[in-house]
């Protein structure tokens, strides 16, 4: 190779080098501010009135609500903010499929919009909102109203309990036959976690 070439090539393995790292920089500022606002946010959420109600995994009911022989249970998505006038938004996601089949559906799912909300002197919150209600074997439900209550933790402490509004009052897992209401039990967290902050 000659000089000139290897000056060249030098030039614009420079070139490359001087992108990389312009990129790795810009990648690096974007990731410390992105560390910045979830460690300050918390405060200034609660300082503010809001707490935001999170987590994800799976919950157990421990017993077998169907009578099919497994205990059942949920794999769940929270992502809530609750402001301090009872208003809220944010997403809830109650899926039951596969291995934690229910009332003989391969897939029963709520996934619901959120729109009111309440922190509890205890630690406890309760949120609501409606819901599309999808039963898996082509029947959906849309706009039903639902409501979650839940406390904070991880496997074995965290909980959250699930109610239909209106709906399904009366099928096998509800616990309050006759109010017009599908009350599930309480489920347990068994995988993930429920954070409020």
């Amino acid at each position: 190779m000659t000089s000139h070439k290897r000056r060249k090539w030098g030039a614009t393995l420079g070139s490359v080098l001087v992108l990389l790292g312009s990129v790795l920089v810009l990648r690096l500022i974007v990731l410390v501010t992105a560390m910045a606002m979830t460690y300050w946010m918390p405060g200034f959420a609660s300082a503010a009135g809001v707490t935001r109600v999170i987590g994800g995994g799976t919950g157990t009911f421990d017993a077998d609500l169907d009578g099919d022989g497994r205990i059942d249970g949920s794999q769940f998505g929270i992502g809530v903010v609750i402001l301090g006038n009872g208003a809220a938004s944010g997403h809830f996601l109650c899926l039951m499929a596969g291995r934690s089949e229910i009332l003989g559906l391969h897939l029963m799912s709520v996934q619901g919009q959120v729109t009111g909300g309440v922190l509890n002197a205890d630690g406890t919150a309760m949120f609501s909102g409606t819901a599309a209600v999808n039963l898996g074997n082509g029947t959906i439900f849309q706009g039903v109203p639902f409501r979650v209550s839940v406390s904070p933790g991880g496997p074995g402490s965290g909980t959250l309990q699930l109610t239909v509004v209106g709906a399904f009052d009366g099928v096998p897992g509800d616990t309050v036959p006759g109010n017009s209401n599908y009350d599930l039990p309480p489920e347990t967290v068994r995988s993930g976690q429920i954070a409020m902050a």
